[in-house]
């Protein structure tokens, strides 16, 4: 598991020390440095850091002020000279206080009890996942959607769009990737093309290189072609339809 992360400071060298200390650690992923709070607000706003590395004493903005608005999601860690924040950076819910000069150690124990956390939350969450569902991140939380009530998945650049049999239910967004949930899905569901996993069984027809479900037309992606393979039957089940699918894709 990697923790993505990003480092405001106004002080180019303290700048340069986080940079190489998040370089130097395996389960971090820099997006960014920053040099001032107000650089950062794009990055936080559309990649939603695990871990923000926040300066106090900066121009325009403090980071103390800063920090009261930012996404409970994003952990703070704030980095100063000065002890007397301390208190007061608790407050705003900092999970840790680096005083500098910071050394890779202290660094080090304080990112490492952020990414325990994370596993440990991660693996309960993998645990209650039953086998009628899963529960997938969006918005900041975990929500748990029944296998039988997708219709299909699509991705749609960094994200992924989970549509449901309910015609009112609106479609669930998630960063993530397809191979992420691809191995978390029963066998009903099929990848028949780089972009779209189906649920075999809400499949209404087949048409030449498409599959219908609803009023959706997905793209087979070469996986699979209805004329070639089932030309000669008259009836198909859905478990022999499954079969094919998986045999073209493999």
């Amino acid at each position: 598991m990697q923790l993505t992360c990003i480092a405001i400071d106004d002080e180019p060298l303290a700048l340069s020390l986080m940079d190489s200390y998040i370089k130097k650690t395996s389960f971090l992923e820099g997006l960014g440095c920053f040099n001032s709070a107000l650089e950062a607000l794009e990055t936080i706003k559309t990649q939603k850091p695990d871990i923000i590395f926040l300066d106090i004493q900066m121009p325009n903005l403090n980071g103390m002020d800063f920090a009261k608005n930012i996404d409970e999601d994003s952990k703070i860690i704030f980095t100063t000279a000065f002890d007397q924040y301390a208190i007061e950076g608790y407050k705003v819910n900092a999970c840790d206080y680096l005083l500098k000069p910071i050394s890779y150690k202290d660094f080090f124990e304080a990112v490492g009890k952020i990414y325990s956390s994370k596993c440990k939350q991660e693996s309960q969450v993998k645990n209650s996942n039953s086998s009628d569902g899963i529960f997938i991140k969006a918005d900041g939380k975990f929500v748990k959607v029944l296998f039988n009530r997708i219709t299909y998945i699509e991705a749609v650049k960094d994200y992924i769009k989970i549509c449901f049999d309910d015609k009112t239910a609106m479609p669930l967004m998630s960063l993530n990737r397809m191979k992420n949930i691809e191995n978390e899905l029963p066998e009903n569901f099929v990848r028949i093309h780089k972009s779209f996993i189906i649920n075999t069984e809400k499949i209404d027809y087949i048409e030449r290189n498409h599959v219908i479900i609803g009023n959706v037309r997905i793209p087979i992606g070469g996986y699979f072609n209805a004329s070639r393979e089932i030309k000669d039957m008259k009836t198909l089940s859905c478990s022999e339809l499954l079969e094919l699918l998986k045999k073209e894709k493999s």
